[in-house]
């Protein structure tokens, strides 16, 4: 973790920030973010501390704060580690392309790794590794496939979507931008490779070797699928199969940032962008991929194809 998460390096402004924080838990934002405030008035270059004053603002309703305490972020955290180009996206104040923010992605998976799977699968309903699964068997029948000699599984976290495909695929390797998740992945022994990595430039280094692709909940933060696509079809050998989720939308936008920080792309958009990469559709459907504070998530399952040259199928 970076120092960003550590203490301020002040005791009274830590005191101060733990006793916000009970505010913030019991629901007094307002108060939580006037005591996060005197905090900061002792270490004005605490990032994490403005991280949580732009929290607390933005739940106590008061956005201009919220935005103010992220562009305090944005000035103090080098890495990049809090979002805050993200943060201030999602409420207007920043540009909304941003992209993939990877020393967020890097951080918060970094500290979600240990309880990821009984948090996501557990308490959210978390179902897109079945999901996948369960379309990429439709479509491996209609093949005639029935096992794939090579499995890049993109954003492989700690290998849920690894697990369902491991009897499936001879070599499967993974790559995440998580040093904590490829630990765990390494420790349940899920892949025969295991490599940390972003994946669009991971992707761009690659011989089109691969036979199958999957990414489960991985576009969502990247933003513009154009590039991912592309990379991702230059990676995969003729006949090969691309198999990935994405949380959906009905609007005209071909993507914009949700509040949650993840990206929700357009429906018409994608078939686009898969089109214009030079993929062929073989499954395109939506489902619910989890709940999110309470609320359905819905979202595309697509398993599509790099064209194949006559007789050099999977």
């Amino acid at each position: 973790m970076t120092k960003a998460f550590h203490s301020s390096g002040d005791v009274i402004a830590d005191r101060r920030a733990g006793y916000a924080k009970m505010l913030a838990e019991s629901g007094d934002h307002t108060a939580a973010a006037e005591l996060i405030s005197q905090a900061l008035e002792i270490v004005p270059d605490w990032a994490a501390g403005w991280d949580m004053l732009g929290l607390y603002c933005d739940k106590a309703g008061n956005v201009a704060g919220a935005i103010s305490a992220w562009r305090h972020v944005e000035a103090l955290d080098d890495l990049c580690v809090f979002g805050a180009s993200l943060k201030l996206a999602s409420h207007g104040a920043g540009p909304a392309g941003v992209g993939t923010a990877v020393g967020y992605v890097e951080a918060l998976f970094d500290q979600y790794a240990p309880q990821f799977e009984a948090a996501l699968v557990d308490r959210l309903g978390y179902q897109v590794p079945e999901l996948l699964d369960a379309r990429l068997s439709t479509v491996m029948a209609s093949l005639g496939v029935e096992r794939f000699a090579t499995m890049l599984d993109l954003g492989c976290g700690t290998g849920l979507m690894g697990a369902r495909m491991r009897d499936r695929v001879d070599f499967l390797e993974g790559i995440d931008l998580s040093a904590a998740m490829i630990a765990e992945a390494a420790r349940q022994q899920r892949y025969d490779r295991l490599e940390k990595a972003e994946l669009v430039a991971f992707l761009a280094g690659r011989e089109a070797q691969t036979d199958l692709i999957t990414a489960a909940d991985v576009f969502i933060y990247c933003g513009a699928l154009p590039p991912v696509l592309r990379a991702a079809v230059g990676a995969m050998r003729p006949g090969g199969l691309l198999a990935f989720s994405l949380e959906a939308h009905d609007g005209e936008e071909a993507v914009f940032l949700r509040p949650s920080l993840r990206y929700a792309h357009g429906i018409e958009a994608t078939r686009q962008a898969l089109t214009d990469a030079g993929l062929d559709i073989l499954l395109f459907d939506t489902a619910t991929l989890r709940m999110d504070r309470g609320a359905p998530i819905t979202g595309l399952l697509i398993v599509a194809q790099r064209p194949a040259d006559r007789g050099n199928l999977i």
